[in-house]
């Protein structure tokens, strides 16, 4: 194997490595997003584990972001819930942090 061989591999592992860290992150943003909204909505027990487990399952389609973004603001319109558009995505960079500082941590 050349250099220019070995080189490439490298790469290769690197954005494998970092596109699965990506995907782990944002799937515990949306668990940790799911949380924050399913509080904010009165929702408790089997009903809030409910909403959590249907905003992780949107992280395999290919807009999951908008998709997040739509339902939460769609499920807290329909509730009442007074958060701004800018409220939501100003929470969902947060739990992104959260979630890359905690995967980072190894929890």
């Amino acid at each position: 194997m050349s250099t220019f061989d070995q080189r490439e591999e490298s790469f290769e592992k690197r954005f494998a490595h970092d596109e699965e860290l990506q995907f782990r992150a944002e799937a515990r943003r949306n668990k940790l997003l799911g949380l924050w909204a399913a509080e904010k909505l009165g929702k408790t027990g089997a009903d809030a584990q409910a909403y959590v487990d249907a905003l992780v399952a949107a992280e395999v389609a290919a807009d999951a972001d908008a998709r997040v973004f739509n339902q939460i603001s769609k499920d807290f319109a329909a509730a009442g819930v007074d958060q701004s558009e800018h409220q939501i995505r100003r929470t969902m960079d947060e739990m992104m942090a959260k979630a890359r500082a905690e995967i980072q941590a190894g929890q």
